[in-house]
């Protein structure tokens, strides 16, 4: 049986492990931090259990598919969100609820924006066919040359080619009157990272996935247990995971990796190895590669970083849903200036997630689960974050006077995580949240590659390679890597019935 060595524990690197093993290989994982799950992972506080990134997701069929495609009844309760998210704007005590059903969302623009309903739909119906147009041809798919990308890059029709060259900003500009309208439905770029005036037209395809194609999900029990799901499984089929295990060094023979070294001096061997860390930092740090020294790796474009509060407040906030984003003003400046500066928004704008909405067991009884996100710079432009708690105060005290409950006087336990904390709990670049960032000189083939270009048994997988960040497409990214070390490391038909059978 032929042997993998995972390094990181996050969803790309648990995804494969799943479909590695289905396959008959055998996999042992080593992880830096205490607990498998990267980002995807958790925190317990004074009674609280908190998720500590992605509290939702799109395009839910792909864990479908994962748990399909390894003969496993899918173990995961999903949640739809109904609405998907409501948004509060500064100078608005009522929030907008954004809804799946086009006529309850215009009712929610009626007086704002004229003739809301016929301007989405044509919105999305371009959004949809972009989607369904780039879904196969483009984003599932290897590449093993720009030749080849390009090939794929002809398939799609030309009608879309104007998204190219215009953001998303621009795009939504032509679309909608209102800036509420322009705004919300802008937001989706800061799921990617980035803001609309540097994300692509191209992905208002976004907007589609989350409004008509398959909407938002969450986990019935906490985010995290996909994490404790996927690794439940994996132990019973014999994986090894082995945390507070960093690695540092490689040891190389005849173009291929003879063994990583972690940082107690242990050698790790197998026959292939898969890289769940960052695909382009490692690429510098570990290989040793000029093309992704420090010096190039600031230059690419990074997605923004996260600054994130996990609070448990005594009482119910009866004006928080469960997903929620709350705006300041001057939008258009704003995001385009405040993520490259050295210093902390006053007014920053914020996500919050209220766990305990739909969740009862994460909080004690009568309390609150907050989960506060502020998109901020990354430590290229701001390294210094001494004034955390004046940001997450500045925070707070806005959050309470929009919501109407005194989220400070009542805080049972409060956790921050700065970029710094990102950084080093999970290898994140310069604390860059999602990796690097979706411009279209940074996607598909042009992203670092999920097989290493000069070790035979190097492989890659999560959001800095193909097909990009966000839980569902790292999910495909782990069967795109898997189809790889298939067609390298071929098992017999045998030894996969053995393991299905196991399953």
């Amino acid at each position: 049986m032929q042997k993998a060595l995972i390094i990181g524990s996050g969803l790309g690197g648990l995804a494969t492990a799943l479909r590695l093993t289905t396959r008959g290989y055998d996999v042992e994982i080593v992880e830096k931090h205490y607990q498998a799950g990267g980002r995807l992972n958790q925190i317990s506080a004074d009674g609280f259990t908190f998720d500590t990134g992605p509290s939702f997701f799109s395009m839910s069929y792909e864990f479908d598919e994962l748990f399909e495609d390894c003969g496993i009844p899918n173990p995961l309760q999903m949640n739809e969100l109904d609405p998907v998210y409501t948004v509060y704007f500064s100078d608005r005590k009522k929030p907008f609820f954004i809804h799946k059903n086009l006529k309850k969302l215009a009712k929610e623009f009626e007086g704002i924006e004229d003739d809301f309903e016929n301007k989405a739909k044509a919105y999305l119906k371009q959004a949809g066919e972009l989607f369904h147009d780039t879904e196969h041809v483009i984003v599932k798919k290897n590449y093993d040359s720009l030749i080849q990308y390009a090939k794929s890059l002809i398939q799609v029709p030309l009608k879309h080619s104007p998204l190219l060259i215009r953001n998303m900003w621009q795009e939504l500009n032509r679309r909608f009157d209102s800036q509420e309208v322009k705004v919300i439905f802008s937001l989706v770029a800061f799921f990617l990272g980035d803001t609309p005036f540097q994300t692509p037209a191209v992905y208002s395809l976004l907007n589609y996935t989350e409004l008509q194609h398959d909407g938002y999900y969450n986990i019935q029990g906490g985010m995290y247990k996909i994490v404790e799901e996927i690794t439940k499984i994996l132990i019973n089929r014999g994986v090894k995971f082995h945390f507070n295990t960093e690695i540092v060094s490689l040891i190389e023979k005849d173009n291929k990796i003879d063994g990583f070294i972690d940082k107690s001096g242990k050698k790790w061997t197998a026959d292939f190895y898969v890289c769940n860390s960052d695909a382009a930092s490692f690429r510098g740090k570990i290989l040793n590669r000029k093309k992704y020294s420090p010096a190039k790796l600031d230059k690419m474009h990074w997605t923004l970083a996260p600054f994130t509060i996990y609070l448990g407040v005594k009482g119910r906030v009866e004006n928080l849903h469960h997903h929620n984003y709350f705006l300041g003003e001057n939008f258009e400046e704003y995001a385009s200036k405040i993520f490259k500066t050295s210093i902390s928004p006053e007014k920053p704008y914020y996500y919050v997630n209220a766990l305990s909405k739909s969740n009862d067991n994460c909080a004690p009884k009568g309390c609150e689960n907050l989960f506060i996100l502020c998109p901020v710079p990354d430590l290229r432009f701001k390294p210094d974050w001494s004034d955390k708690e004046v940001l997450a105060n500045n925070i707070l005290e806005d959050l309470s006077k929009r919501v109407d409950f005194d989220l400070i006087k009542n805080t049972i336990t409060r956790t921050i995580y700065d970029p710094i904390d990102w950084q080093n709990k999970f290898n994140l670049y310069r604390g860059s949240g999602l990796g690097l960032a979706h411009g279209l000189n940074q996607v598909a083939a042009l992203r670092p590659k999920n097989k290493d270009e000069e070790y035979n048994n190097l492989y890659y997988v999560g959001a800095s390679t193909t097909p990009g960040t966000g839980l569902p497409i790292v999910v495909i990214g782990s069967k795109l890597v898997t189809q790889r070390i298939e067609k390298d490391y071929a098992t017999s038909d045998a030894t996969l019935q053995r393991r299905k059978q196991k399953v």
